[in-house]
């Protein structure tokens, strides 16, 4: 396992779908699965993807700048570290963000076991 390939893959997998249909990463999560959202933590698929889909905007589009990612324990998980710009529909200035994931394999694939998001304020 490459953790840079399956990092790429991932961050691409997820910010085109978030961007198109945010109830599709449903797949992406579990039960056991936690998000921290600007400091509110969420457990399990259904809330995460709750929480994603009544956040107060329709459209929006991520540019991701950096993508840094380590192996993660014995198991085989990767620890994935984001920064980028968020570009609200509508809105003039993009809102810089960092989001952490802890991917862990699941059945030939990965979920996302930890979900850490928080805007970056100038």
């Amino acid at each position: 396992m490459d953790p840079d390939a399956v990092a790429k893959a991932f961050v691409d997998h997820y910010y085109t779908t978030f961007d198109a249909n945010r109830a599709g990463l449903a797949n992406l999560y579990q039960e056991s699965s936690m998000l921290t959202f600007e400091g509110q933590k969420i457990q399990g698929s259904q809330n995460i993807v709750a929480k994603l889909t009544s956040l107060p905007f329709q459209q929006c589009k991520h540019s991701i700048t950096t993508v840094d990612c380590q192996p993660s324990g014995p198991d085989g998980g990767v620890l994935v570290f984001v920064s980028g710009n968020l570009q609200l529909a509508g809105e003039q200035h993009a809102l810089k963000f960092s989001q952490m994931f802890h991917l862990m394999p699941a059945q030939g694939s990965f979920y996302v076991f930890n979900d850490i998001f928080r805007l970056n304020y100038a």
